[in-house]
């Protein structure tokens, strides 16, 4: 990792890694690849899951004023075997990669999952989010992190993690000068650091002089912390702000894509402004985001 001018930029020394239970257990190449990229950050693991706690419909109690069911719900038996398996899985990839680890399996509903994953991250470095595609319980991880948290979030896509580098050689930025693009550009440097190559590109209908002073304005703030970027304006044409994304990254062989994180009302309308739920429900390559 390159120096900064002013000073080193903090590392990246705890990860959080949400590992969903239920319905389904995250594939093992996820895993194994998360505890690749923390070997490469040089960093330990937090790994969280869950069993699901849901209360028989008969309401059936072991004694008088107990919370312990005679009957577990359905939902709990499958979410207990996943995450013990899963559990298993990154003991063993940790220690044949030395990184130092911690678990933790808590007990609880299906949909509280994501406020204790946000409550446990705030004071961990960076979530490491593997995604299933357009699954509702993912989402909902990821939105909770997003915006309770207060910590960025580095995803992936779950299905595609075989095929991911464990390094982020070639990183872009998503810019388009607002809050939450400039709070991810802060959290990135020590990505940003590290990269071989770093482009700063903003999307547009029709590019404005405004847009390219700010585009070469954080050209110059960059080259302050060590790191040489370019600056390009790529038009939207009649394709949504994602797919521009997917096809930049596809065509520029990019490692991580930084960009700031926006809600509408839901997850589903996460726009930059404009940029879709395309992205985060199916990441084109690491994407680190935050709010």
């Amino acid at each position: 990792m390159r120096k900064a001018l002013g000073g080193p930029v903090m590392a990246i020394r705890e990860i959080l890694l949400p590992l969903v239970s239920y319905p389904v257990a995250i594939e093992e190449a996820a895993i194994k690849k998360s505890v690749s990229v923390a070997a490469h950050l040089n960093a330990q693991i937090l790994a969280v899951s869950f069993e699901v706690d849901a209360r028989p419909q008969d309401g059936t109690y072991t004694r008088p004023f107990s919370t312990r069911f005679t009957m577990e719900a359905p939902e709990h038996k499958p979410s207990v075997e996943n995450a013990e398996q899963m559990m298993a899985v990154l003991e063993a990839a940790a220690r044949e990669a030395g990184v130092g680890y911690r678990k933790a399996i808590t007990r609880c509903a299906p949909e509280d999952f994501s406020s204790y994953l946000a409550h446990c991250a705030r004071t961990i470095d960076l979530s490491l989010v593997p995604i299933r595609s357009y699954d509702e319980m993912h989402e909902k991880v990821v939105e909770g992190l997003i915006f309770q948290s207060g910590r960025p979030l580095l995803i992936f896509s779950e299905g595609g993690a075989d095929r991911l580098p464990n390094s982020f050689e070639h990183a872009a930025i998503a810019w388009d000068h607002s809050q939450q693009a400039t709070r991810a550009v802060a959290d990135a440097m020590p990505f940003l650091q590290g990269a071989k190559t770093v482009t700063v590109f903003t999307v547009t209908d029709k590019e404005t002089p405004t847009e390219r002073e700010s585009g070469e304005a954080l050209v110059k703030h960059l080259a302050a912390h060590g790191i040489t970027a370019g600056f390009e304006v790529i038009p939207k044409g009649g394709a949504s702000i994602g797919k521009v994304f997917e096809a930049y990254v596809q065509k520029n062989a990019i490692d991580l894509l930084v960009m700031g994180a926006y809600r509408h009302s839901r997850l589903r309308e996460f726009f930059m402004p404009g940029a879709t739920y395309t992205v985060v429900g199916s990441p084109p390559c690491w994407v680190l985001m935050t709010h």
